[in-house]
């Protein structure tokens, strides 16, 4: 996924998460001054390119949470200072699982995950390229742990011999295999894992004029009572949801770029991972036996 110069720092978190995941391939805003009124309402679509007030109509069936003037949440802030808190919070926080639809700047298609990670460089979870299958990732300590169905194993060998294909698929198709995380052919899939970089990659900001970021409404993420910002850039408009309650992390990113379409959803803040090695028989990559128990 590419990186732009104009963006606000929360988008900068949805760019490092995407490109953390295309890798798999088998600065403050601006306010509009534009404060929360207080009153309920639907979050924006990402790709609404109206008014804030138009957005929130076209998403009307989400759920509402209702607040006064009194109570308002980040009173007084202005959408970057929001952006800000957000961004803090969230990069300092131990570990986290994304799901969501993120765009593959390498095959053209959508890669869709969800996935734990921690600053340990531990990870679980799923992905999958298109529909076309399912593959499962595990990383503990310095093993790294695929899964591969059927289908994800035969999109990914298009092209190839039939022969090669089918004796993949035999070896492969729902089993479990390992190699060092170090190893090269592991490099990629291991960095998914590296939350610390992502972090890291989240925490700079474009080195150009950056988004504008103005105030929404409240409205709930998965239950969760949350602020929606809306980030323009241009043409491009995009929306952000920050807890209200708790720390102020990000809850949902939706992109509203047409080039780099995509949502996330973030939950499990400093919960742990559920990294461990499989159970039963794995087939060892790195080993000359190639299985091991």
């Amino acid at each position: 996924m590419r990186r732009r110069a104009h963006r606000t720092t929360l988008t900068a978190f949805l760019l490092a998460a995407g490109a953390s995941a295309g890798l798999t391939g088998c600065g403050s805003g601006q306010d509009g001054g534009d404060k929360a009124s207080g009153s309920t309402a639907a979050p924006a679509s990402a790709s609404a390119s109206a008014s804030a007030s138009a957005s929130a109509s076209a998403s009307a069936s989400a759920s509402s949470t209702s607040a006064s003037a009194s109570d308002e949440p980040f009173a007084g802030l202005t959408g970057a200072e929001i952006s800000e808190r957000a961004l803090k919070a969230t990069t300092g926080a131990r570990s986290l699982r994304m799901a969501g639809s993120v765009p593959d700047e390498e095959s053209g298609g959508t890669l869709k995950i969800d996935i734990a990670l921690d600053r340990r460089g531990d990870c679980a979870g799923t992905m999958n390229m298109d529909g076309q299958g399912e593959a499962e990732l595990i990383k503990t300590g310095d093993t790294l742990y695929l899964k591969y169905d059927e289908r994800f194993l035969r999109a990914q060998s298009k092209g190839e011999p039939q022969a090669d294909t089918e004796a993949l698929v035999s070896l492969l198709a729902g089993r479990w295999t390992s190699m060092s995380a170090a190893g090269a052919d592991a490099k990629e899939m291991a960095g998914f894992c590296d939350l610390d970089q992502l972090l890291e990659d989240a925490g700079g900001s474009g080195d150009d004029t950056p988004a504008k970021v103005t105030r929404g409404r409240t409205t709930t993420v998965d239950g969760r009572p949350a602020l929606t910002l809306y980030e323009t850039d241009g043409a491009e408009r995009s929306t952000v949801y920050v807890a209200t309650e708790g720390k102020p992390y990000l809850l949902r990113f939706e992109s509203g770029s047409e080039r780099e379409p995509g949502a996330l959803t973030f939950t499990g803040y400093d919960e742990p991972v559920p990294a461990e090695s499989p159970a039963g028989e794995v087939l060892d990559l790195d080993g000359p036996g190639g299985t091991k128990a």
